[in-house]
């Protein structure tokens, strides 16, 4: 059953109460409620989905390469989650906002954020890397879950800004919300505690919910019985299951949830069923607890691979481009590599005017404390040099 309450016509290859519209092999199915929402993708669309994921791909690679190399002090990968990220990120519109967890780099393409730009992070030299006025894509938020009510206190003041408007004009000029977070954060109480505000003030809030099947080292087994998309009912808006590695589906679904969330129907949650190809961070070692019998079933459906095969068995793709495409992400990659290693570390002195808005006695004396302790490196380095 759909969140329509109406039944689903799904593909050969969909699983039972799941939304899917491209299978693993590449044919397209069909769903009564949410093809639709797909109807004016074509073959350039899908041409530039696969260059997205592509291009998400290579950047991913870079970043994990460039910690591996000492470069970053942490990188969260993504692989094998682009379509989840890819679809659901294009159903947006600008004036939509975007709240990420730390692995929505897929996502934040879709925003126009600067690949290098988001490395500074990771890097070590900055609180974020962009600026989130210019795109409506917050700043990546290490904190398990700290995103979710943060995405429902804005959904809230969106509703408020926007009460009086007519449906035509929530329609057209109305803006949503996406909360972005995973299968272990919904196990959080900051996600439990946002979908109960979410539903007392049908805020237009999309909780996309990206089910990668680890939370870290623990199984989605352990952490619930049920689908999470079920968990929706019991706080009273809809939940839909979506295959997450298939681009078309997640851009259907999401689609719809966010054009129901705009016409003030209320909150929504997305479960996108998908699955993390590498490790949790660069910091994890994923064959402590799972087995490489583990990830195979999961390579066939690769959402690249996937999209590929429909590319060419509709003969909307060829050689060339797929060979375009790998050329574009090198030159990309080589492009994060080369700006990301000529990032200035800023001043001492910036850490500590970021920790309160305006100055505080405490960290001010920390402060002169660190220059005092740096400085005397200098001197004796003077000194010795002097000898």
């Amino acid at each position: 059953m759909t969140s329509t309450g109406q039944e689903t016509t799904e593909s050969a290859t969909g699983e039972a109460g799941m939304v899917q519209l491209l299978g693993p092999d590449g044919s397209v199915g069909f769903d009564a409620d949410y093809s639709p929402y797909v109807a004016d993708v074509d073959a350039e669309t899908l041409r530039s989905f696969y260059r997205d994921m592509a291009l998400t791909r290579r950047f991913d690679e870079e970043a994990t390469a460039l910690q591996r190399q000492g470069q970053l002090a942490l990188w969260v990968p993504l692989r094998g989650q682009e379509a989840a990220q890819i679809g659901s990120g294009r159903a947006t519109r600008p004036n939509d906002y975007i709240f990420p967890t730390y692995r929505e780099h897929g996502v934040a393409l879709t925003r126009d954020v600067d690949f290098p730009q988001m490395l500074r992070i990771f890097r070590g030299i900055s609180n974020g890397g962009w600026d989130p006025r210019e795109n409506n894509f917050h700043m990546y938020t290490m904190v398990l879950a700290a995103q979710a009510p943060h995405a429902t206190g804005y959904a809230m003041g969106v509703k408020r800004d926007q009460a009086g408007w007519d449906s035509d004009r929530l329609e057209k000029e109305g803006t949503a919300v996406v909360a972005y977070f995973g299968d272990g954060a919904s196990s959080e109480g900051d996600v439990h505690e946002s979908m109960v505000f979410a539903a007392s003030y049908k805020a237009p809030v999309v909780f996309f919910c990206q089910n990668n099947q680890w939370a870290i080292s623990v199984p989605f087994s352990v952490q619930s019985q049920v689908p999470l998309a079920q968990r929706a009912h019991g706080y009273g808006f809809p939940g839909v299951r979506v295959d997450g590695n298939d681009v078309l589906a997640v851009l259907a679904v999401t689609r719809w949830a966010l054009e129901r969330a705009r016409r003030g129907g209320g909150p929504v949650l997305i479960e996108a069923h998908t699955y993390r190809m590498s490790a949790h961070t660069t910091a994890d070692d994923p064959t402590k607890y799972r087995l490489s019998a583990d990830e195979e079933p999961w390579i066939a459906k690769d959402p690249l691979t996937r999209l590929e095969k429909h590319l060419r068995a509709e003969g909307q793709a060829d050689d060339a481009f797929f060979a375009r495409v790998s050329a574009d992400g090198d030159a990309m990659a080589a492009r994060v590599r080369r700006e990301a290693l000529a990032f200035e570390a800023p001043p001492l002195e910036k850490s500590f005017r970021n920790v309160y808005a305006e100055a505080h006695p405490l960290i001010q004396e920390e402060l002169r404390w660190h220059l005092d302790y740096e400085a005397g490196f200098t001197d004796a380095s003077t000194k010795e040099s002097g000898r």
